[in-house]
């Protein structure tokens, strides 16, 4: 038999649980638990159980509590502990067998002793973390002990909960981190390390303009409701974001940091330890199990695997359209602000945490760090400093320093010709000659951001006064205006060092939203001294047409690029026990980077999962199971449907049309039954990214792309007939 106090104050005796009614019995043993073999005054023990305004009877009625519960533990079976009288109060005796909180407290002593293991000690910490079961003593109505014992009872849990956030981001596993990070930042608003992980997290896995918003989200909160500024290191992991640095490897002395298994115990002043540290101050035993834990807290074809140059240790956490990593996802424009997830299953009766104020005076004030160039890969030469990571513009503006891509794989030879391209020496001409412009395009989630941040960041040396990324479409995914754009462009090209820019135009939707900034008398800066890559899901072939330059189309991966990504994201360990099943998984996919990524972050949120069941699995629903549960904005339907909105009424019907018939529809002179699609029609589609290039024929479409549209169609239909 074993108590439960982490959650509802509970017996369990293996499976089957016994949750205690709210009595004055159950405030009178939650208060004893608390105190595990130590001695528990009665005077505090009568204000556990009827709160400052006692009974006059309330010395006998205690007497009759303890003999109730001791009928409840003979009741139940309970013989390992015992409810003991003893002089000045009361005593139950429990070990970790026997009581959750000793076990709890006992792990992450463990835990804390393999601190030399970080996977260990990260697995140990997560195996503590199991044994909370929701809010704490919801069923104990004791004022005392909730105003007393479980905000401490909460602070032990939400510092391992930190110590296991820095343990992933130190081991590399941001996305993971970020399951816990979007909850504990929702019910913990006020916490600034939970904040400071989570903005550190979002950044380490290449979505720079979540984490500024993010950081601008905590910063309102903490003047509008608590009239304070950001501590200084979450102003200084601002700064280094606004500027593009790398952050390197986790500090060591937050991977190190002691933090509790519990508060620290009692000592008199004689020295001698007294309790468990019970706010009360009126435990009076000494030495308990639950009392002396004073611990550190807190786990083919050759294709390239992850360069070293992006440093980033992030796994694949899930395919954020803003950047998309591993040539994955596409993205679309970063939103405004991080969205508030839906909060975990007990977030709601999570107990608020209570902190200590922060003195004034202990914050020192912080020098801003002088401008840094932007980092280039290691070994390579480090040109002039640029300044457009020092004076990167507000992230509102949808401009900023080109992010690194965490585990890019494939793409081996577009990258490589890309590079070659946009080093080559600028063309030669008057002083008014365009821009050069590389476009990259391809279909929504195909991998042309993630592509061109990358090379970006490869040829860095090449571009001393910078690199920017310039977002052309907004969170609600209208387009910026070229005029917008135009006017932080210039501001921000003004700032740039000498020598050559590169400039990334992100997610572009026709040519006449770019012409203005390649035309002559354009922004400053855009002469021939800057290099320009276009992403885009059109074409673009009329940019192409008058502007000149070179365009990069792309296409899924290949099998190799395919399981090469699991490599990346999932570590060959774990694929290269079940080849098969990783290969099957790549082809329910249908080898689409966006699809490949997402998977990857469900995957490594279910370590235990073998990849032969998550064939099963995703072959169920591959289009219901390719979203991410924290995060359902990043799925594979609401890329499609987002591409699908931005599409002409007439194409989106000509399109649903197509992908709904048999394939011959898509070549020349289809079937007269089906209604032939205009040749015409099938081209602008294929310029919009929705159609590939065949076999068979001309054209074809991404079976998921595909099965969405014909799965739209069916709920739409339902809809109908019920009306």
């Amino acid at each position: 038999m074993r108590f439960q106090l982490l959650g509802p104050l509970a017996l369990a005796d293996g499976p089957d649980t016994v949750v205690l009614q709210p009595s004055k019995p159950a405030n009178l043993l939650a208060a004893l638990l608390l105190n595990a073999n130590s001695t528990v005054s009665a005077g505090y023990l009568q204000r556990a159980v009827w709160g400052e305004e006692q009974p006059a009877t309330a010395k006998a009625a205690l007497q009759t509590c303890v003999l109730r519960l001791r009928r409840l533990f003979a009741k139940h079976g309970v013989t390992g502990t015992a409810i003991e009288a003893v002089p000045g109060g009361y005593r139950i005796v429990a070990g970790p067998p026997t009581l959750d909180l000793l076990a709890y407290r006992d792990q992450v002593r463990r835990a804390t002793a393999m601190d030399r293991d970080r996977e260990a000690e990260l697995y140990t910490l997560r195996d503590a973390l199991s044994l909370w079961q929701g809010a704490l003593l919801a069923n104990v109505r004791s004022a005392v002990l909730h105003r007393d014992e479980v905000p401490r009872l909460a602070e032990e849990r939400l510092r391992v909960v930190e110590r296991v956030c820095d343990l992933l981001l130190g081991l590399g596993r941001c996305g993971e981190a970020l399951v816990d990070l979007w909850t504990a930042t929702r019910v913990y608003p006020g916490h600034e390390r939970f904040h400071e992980q989570l903005i550190e997290a979002l950044y380490r896995s290449g979505r720079q303009s979540q984490a500024l918003a993010e950081y601008r989200r905590v910063k309102d909160f903490l003047r509008e409701e608590l009239g304070v500024d950001p501590s200084p290191s979450l102003r200084r992991l601002e700064l280094s974001i606004l500027r593009g640095e790398e952050l390197g490897p986790v500090g060591q002395a937050a991977l190190a940091a002691p933090a509790p298994g519990q508060a620290a115990p009692v000592v008199s002043a004689s020295g001698e330890a007294v309790g468990s540290g019970s706010a009360s101050g009126e435990v009076v035993g000494s030495g308990s199990a639950a009392g002396a834990v004073v611990s550190r807290v807190v786990r083919g074809e050759t294709v390239p695997q992850p360069d070293a140059e992006t440093p980033e240790p992030a796994p694949a956490s899930g395919p954020d359209p803003a950047p998309a990593p591993a040539s994955g996802p596409d993205p679309a424009p970063a939103p405004a602000s991080a969205p508030d997830p839906a909060p975990g299953p007990d977030s709601a009766t999570i107990p608020a945490l209570v902190t200590a104020p922060v003195p004034t005076s202990a914050r020192a004030p912080v020098a801003a760090p002088a401008p840094a160039p932007v980092t280039v890969p290691p070994g390579a030469a480090t040109g002039a400093p640029s300044a457009a990571g020092a004076c990167a513009p507000p992230a509102d503006a949808g401009i900023g320093p080109v992010p690194g891509v965490p585990h890019f794989t494939g793409r081996a030879a577009e990258a490589e010709a890309m590079a070659a391209r946009l080093t080559a020496p600028p063309p030669t001409g008057p002083a008014d000659h365009r821009a050069l412009a590389v476009v990259v395009s391809g279909a929504p989630g195909i991998g042309k951001s993630a592509l061109a941040q990358h090379v970006a960041r490869q040829v860095g040396d090449a571009f001393p006064a910078g690199r920017l990324l310039v977002r052309m479409t907004r969170a609600d995914g209208e387009p910026r205006t070229a005029g917008e754009v135009s006017a932080v462009l210039a501001d921000a090209l003004g700032a740039t060092g000498e020598g050559r820019a590169l400039l990334i135009l992100d997610d572009v939707v026709d040519a006449d939203q770019v012409r203005p900034l390649l035309t002559p008398g354009g922004p400053p800066g855009t002469g021939p001294g800057l290099a320009v890559v276009v992403t885009s899901r059109m074409g673009l072939g009329g940019l192409i047409a008058t502007h000149g330059g070179w365009v990069q189309r792309l296409t899924a991966f290949t099998e190799a690029e395919s399981y090469g990504l699991l490599l990346a994201a999932l570590g060959a360990e774990r694929v290269e026990a079940e080849p098969e099943a990783a290969h099957r998984l790549t082809a329910v996919c249908g080898h689409f980077p966006a699809a490949l990524r997402i998977l990857t972050a469900r995957l490594l949120t279910r370590p235990g999962l073998l990849l032969a069941d998550a064939v099963d699995w995703l072959g169920d629903d591959p289009l219901a199971r390719l979203t991410l549960t924290d995060s359902p904005g990043h799925s594979v339907t609401g890329l499609f449907d987002r591409a699908l909105d931005r599409l002409d009424p007439r194409l989106s019907q000509a399109f649903t049309h197509l992908a709904q018939g048999p394939p011959e529809l898509l070549a020349d002179g289809g079937p007269e039954h089906e209604g032939p699609v205009p040749e015409a029609v099938r081209e602008q589609l294929a310029d919009a990214g929705l159609l590939e290039d065949g076999p068979p024929g001309p054209y074809r479409i991404h079976g998921l792309l595909r099965a969405h549209v014909r799965r739209t169609a069916r709920i739409r239909d339902r809809r109908t007939e019920k009306v």
